[in-house]
This record gives C-alpha cells, sequence and structure tokens, in this order.
C-alpha cells in the first residue's frame, strides 16, 4: 500500500490526512506539537481552559464532510453553537456595533448607526454572494497550477473588480465610518491589511451570512479532538512531539522523510506522497534540498510579503463580566493609520486594536465557577520589525490589560489571574514560523490564486501542500478547502 506522510497536523494537514486515508493511503502524521490541531493548541492552567488558535468557526460543512467519507457524522461527537452577535465591535468613542445573527438582528444595527448605509449593505451582500459563488465555491477546491487556468479566470475576477482593496470595496457601499471598519476587517482573520488585501475575500462576509458564525462546545480543542479520533479509527499513524527536520531526494521525488523526536532521537520514514502543511517558506528553505526546489518557489519563499505577527495573552478572571460578548472586536483611535504601522511601517505603535475572546461567554467549563476565561489578539508587526519581544511583551501586556480594564473589562487589574502571553517570537520557535507570520504569506492579489505557492509541489513531482500558504489561503475554510484541492491531485492508493 502507498504510503503518505503529511508534515505537519493543522487543520489543513488533518483533513489531508482523511482524505487521503479515504483514497485507500495508508497515512503517516507528524507534528512537532503535544497535541494535534496545529496553531489551534489548548492551554489548561490554574482551572482555565485557553483556545490558542481560531476561535471562530463558519462554513460547518467543510468538517461534515470529513465525517462523511467514512459514514460518520460531526454532530454526533461535536455541539456546534451559532452565536448571537458574530461580533461586536466597540470603538474608541464609545460607540459599538453587534454584527450578525440574523440577517435583520445585522441591519437593525445599521438602521441604529446609520440609515442610508442599510440600502448600501443589501448591494454590499450581494456583491459579496458573487464573489463567493466565484471565489469559494468555484474556485477554492480547485488547483491553481497552469497559468492557462488563472488566465481564464481573469474576466470573471475583472467583472466583480478583484483588483480593488477590500477597503475600496466597502467603502464603494457604505458611508459611515463605524460600519466601513466593521465590514472590511476581515482580512485581518487570515492574515491581510484591508487597505490591500484583494477584495475577493469580501467573499467572508457573505459565506458568513450563509453558514454562521459557530462555536464548538469545548473549544476548538474539541473539535480537534472529535477529528483526532476520527483518525485513529481509521487507522492513521499519528506521531506528535516529533519535528521532520530534512527531506531527501531520489529521480526528482522525495524518498524519505527525517525525524526528530523530543528526546532527540531520529528516523528515516519512506513516503511515497508527501504532503506539507508546514509554512511554505519553511518547507522550500529549510526542509528540501536546494537543488530539487524550482525557481518560482525559492522566489516566492525569498520575496513574498508575510502576514503581520500576533500577540496574544491569555487570562483568566475571578469575577465573571456577563456583559461582555463571545467575541468584541475592541477599536482602538486608528484605524489605517495603525494598519500602516504593522504592516508597512513595522512598528509597534503606542496604540492598537485588540480581538478579545470570552469563551466563557458560550460554554461555562472554560473557567473556574465564578470566573472567565479570556484571550486577547493584538496584530502587531512580524519579525521582520526587529521588535525586541523580551522588553516589549510584558510592557504591551500591561497596557492591554491597562485599556480593557478602562473600557470593557472594569477593575481588570484587580481581578485578573493566570497571565501569560505569546509573542511572534513565540510563533516562529513553536511553529516554525518564518518571521513569526501569523497567517503564512500575505494575501494580497499578486500573492493570491496562481501567485500564492501551488497545491503540487513546486519542484519534487510527489509533493503536495495544504495549509495557510498555499491556495485558497488562511482561515479555517482555506485551510481545510486546500486539502480538497490536494485530494483532486492526489491518485488511488496502488
Amino acid at each position: 500500500m502507498s504510503h503518505v506522510v503529511v508534515v505537519g497536523g493543522g487543520f489543513g494537514g488533518m483533513a489531508a490526512a482523511l482524505r487521503a486515508r479515504a483514497k485507500g493511503h495508508r497515512v503517516t502524521v507528524i507534528d512537532r506539537c503535544p497535541r494535534l490541531g496545529g496553531r489551534a493548541q489548548v492551554f489548561e492552567r490554574g482551572g482555565f481552559k485557553h483556545d490558542a488558535g481560531p476561535t471562530v468557526l463558519t462554513a460547518p460543512f467543510l468538517f461534515e464532510e470529513l465525517f462523511e467519507l467514512f459514514g460518520q457524522s460531526l454532530h454526533e461527537r461535536v455541539k456546534l453553537v451559532p452565536l448571537k452577535p458574530w461580533y461586536r465591535f466597540e470603538f474608541d468613542d464609545g460607540e459599538h456595533f453587534d454584527y450578525g445573527g440574523t440577517l435583520e438582528d445585522t441591519l437593525a444595527e445599521i438602521r441604529r448607526i446609520h440609515p442610508p448605509d442599510v440600502d448600501g449593505y443589501h448591494r454590499l451582500l450581494e456583491h459579496s454572494r458573487k464573489l463567493y459563488d466565484i471565489g469559494f465555491t468555484k474556485l477554492s477546491d480547485r488547483p491553481f497550477h497552469s497559468m492557462g487556468f488563472m488566465f481564464a479566470q481573469v474576466p470573471h475576477l475583472a467583472r466583480l473588480g478583484a483588483w480593488r482593496t477590500v477597503w475600496q470595496m466597502v467603502c464603494r457601499y457604505l458611508e459611515s465610518d463605524y460600519l466601513r471598519q466593521a465590514f472590511s476587517i476581515q482580512p485581518l482573520l487570515v492574515g491581510g491589511n484591508p487597505f490591500d488585501t484583494t477584495s475577493i475575500y469580501g467573499l467572508i462576509h457573505f459565506l458568513e451570512q450563509a453558514h454562521g458564525v459557530h462555536f464548538a462546545m469545548g473549544g476548538t480543542g474539541a473539535l480537534v479532538d472529535a477529528i483526532e479520533t476520527l483518525m485513529v479509527e481509521q487507522d492513521i499513524e499519528i506521531r506528535l512531539n516529533t519535528t521532520v527536520t530534512s527531506m531527501s531526494l531520489a529521480d526528482g521525488a522525495i524518498s524519505t522523510v527525517q525525524v526528530q523526536d523530543a528526546q532527540g532521537s531520529t528516523e528515516v520514514l519512506k513516503a511515497d506522497w508527501v504532503v506539507s502543511n508546514t509554512d511554505p517558506a519553511h518547507l522550500y528553505k529549510d526542509l528540501l534540498p536546494s537543488q530539487g526546489v524550482n525557481w518560482l518557489a525559492k522566489v516566492k519563499s525569498d520575496r513574498w510579503r508575510k502576514s503581520m505577527g500576533l500577540f496574544v495573552l491569555f487570562f483568566g478572571t475571578k469575577r465573571q463580566y456577563p456583559d461582555v460578548a463571545h467575541h468584541t472586536i475592541w477599536m482602538g483611535p486608528r484605524y489605517e493609520g495603525l494598519l500602516n504601522d504593522i504592516f508597512n511601517r513595522k512598528v509597534l505603535a503606542d496604540d492598537f486594536s485588540i480581538y478579545l475572546h470570552r469563551p466563557t461567554a458560550t460554554d461555562a467549563s472554560f473557567a473556574p465557577a465564578g470566573g472567565d476565561s479570556f484571550y486577547a489578539l493584538v496584530p502587531v508587526p512580524n519579525l521582520q520589525a526587529n521588535i525586541d519581544w523580551q522588553t516589549k511583551g510584558p510592557e504591551l501586556a500591561a497596557r492591554v490589560i491597562h485599556a480593557l480594564g478602562q473600557r470593557t473589562l472594569p477593575g481588570l487589574s484587580e481581578q485578573i489571574v493566570d497571565q501569560f502571553f505569546m509573542t511572534p517570537v513565540d510563533f516562529q520557535d513553536r511553529y516554525l514560523s518564518p518571521d513569526g507570520a501569523g497567517f503564512s504569506v500575505s494575501p494580497i492579489f499578486t500573492q493570491s490564486a496562481w501567485f500564492r505557492f501551488h497545491n503540487r509541489g513546486e519542484g519534487p513531482k510527489n509533493l503536495f501542500l495544504v495549509g495557510a500558504g498555499t491556495h485558497p489561503g488562511a482561515g479555517l475554510p482555506g485551510v481545510v478547502s486546500s486539502a480538497k484541492v490536494f485530494e483532486r491531485l492526489l491518485p488511488m492508493a496502488t
């Protein structure tokens, strides 16, 4: 039976492993973390639980498909709860905007803030539907290896104004600056700056409206556990706390994969097919021999713009904050200027915006009785900024705590317990993410579709790529869809 080795056990890697197994291959998954999930690790300290990675679950049908491959049901193993609102936006001047629930819920909030934008939002949502029909329904699971295939899509993309940025797209339909910010921020969920990310990512609006925003009871970690159980049931071998250190080539293909466990012991695994769910730049620069990588992959690895970095502060509180939503987007005093500092100037500004996650709004098991669990995620420059995070990490944590205590979590400094944080240095060290980027390469137009790292390896003939750095892109729907592209390319087992 042919052997598929999957390097990296994030959502893209897990989905690829299941799809390869469904095609009859023997599958081994290797991951350097103590549990599957990639960046979706789970931290448990002092009675508090924290999902460390993605917490926004959209397009649940993509996960349902993985279980249906084997005649199983996702919903018999994980309880998904629709959220209302999906996000609460809190602005610096005290205004707020609750987004999501039903369409009428959203329209009522738009009407409260700026009535003329109700019609504009209808038109924005219709444009988003058209983007979704092309960018997600028709193209998200299609390989973009052929320039001819790419050119065939140009008329569709041009008709939809794909050259525009997300910010430009939103401004064509909405007048209120509050709403322009709220409806342009989605690219940050996949590592992009709304002011230079292609408006193709405007499809996220319709994706959310069509399928809702959900939370898995027990957290994203519970979803990972359910997928892992399915993998074990299907005889997929899982090796954790194990790092792939190099790959060997023979006759233009990867012949073996070298691994090292946490104790330093090494082993060589033979592979018929290799699926990389690690960052493509790390794959091509650090794992493969240079002569086995084509020139285009080398150029992309060296020159492609990377996403921003992430600073994530985890903490619990001794009291509960029942008025705080499950997802809060805490907007700072600046928008475009702050994003320019993060993505272009690469400086750590004095101000910031925060994505605040309070899972205890939905699932009380995340904290001891009477307490709340939180994480506060702050977009920051990646490691190309040369920031001394040993010094700046504690300073930024203190500033975030003070700011939240002033506006959203009163008295936080007296209530906070079990505080710790991650910086871009941790993303580089723990996940081997070049420059500590939070979402691999940035989703600008010239780094999307054919221009992105290809799902069929750009070098060895038996190499495939899944995950955030390849087509269709970052975010849970993107990385799980990348495994569907891989499935189209992988032959049935021999």
